[in-house]
């Protein structure tokens, strides 16, 4: 059975590292930056203008998707190529996408489990320093700044409010550790999908 596992993650919440872990552990597909560069390959546009582009809105266009127009931004163009791309992906293989309002694409997707990872602004706040190299004085402004465009990308493309409980299959606070995570998330998903 073919499952595909999206996680939308708080910066510094550490949900890029579970989530490779837990592809890991599943023996499936992990697909990040990896996501663009595929979807760059696929649209004929360059790599360059997905990151430049990477989950940030661009102009106006709301949650009409699927509607291709000559007068579509940049920014537009890079949203809807990633979105055919994770749908393709979907359909060939089970994976864990991180990010891309990949839940909201895959909302009808018979076998999705969408989870949101947070954690407390002390965490994040040592985990960007640590893993990430960010400056201790900018550490927090760094985090809600990112937050906040991860907010209004996601927002804006899907109409839904990010990290909101509802919208998500599970949200975990990673504040339990890296492995507690990935343990109650691979324990949901293998109840959920009843898996092996």
């Amino acid at each position: 059975m073919k499952y595909v596992i999206t996680i939308g993650r708080e910066y510094g919440s550490g949900g890029r590292f579970i989530g490779k872990l837990l592809a890991e552990k599943l023996g499936i597909a992990f697909y990040d930056s990896e996501l663009l560069i595929k979807a760059a390959e696929e649209s004929g546009l360059s790599e360059n203008i997905f990151k430049n582009y990477d989950e940030k809105k661009d102009g106006v266009f709301g949650a009409g998707l699927g509607i291709y127009s000559y007068d579509m931004t940049l920014g537009q163009k890079v949203f809807l190529a990633q979105f055919d791309t994770i749908k393709k992906i979907a359909e060939k293989e089970s994976c864990i996408i991180v990010g891309r309002c990949a839940d909201y694409v895959l909302k009808d997707y018979p076998n999705l489990i969408s989870i949101f990872i947070t954690a407390p602004i002390k965490e994040k706040v040592e985990r960007a320093i640590e893993y990430y190299g960010v400056n201790p004085n900018k550490a927090q402004s760094i985090i809600q700044k990112t937050d906040k465009k991860r907010r209004s990308y996601y927002n804006f493309y899907t109409d839904k409010d990010w990290g909101k409980a509802s919208n998500y299959d599970l949200c975990i606070n990673s504040k339990i550790g890296v492995d507690e995570c990935v343990d109650a998330i691979e324990g949901y998903v293998k109840a959920r999908l009843k898996l092996d």
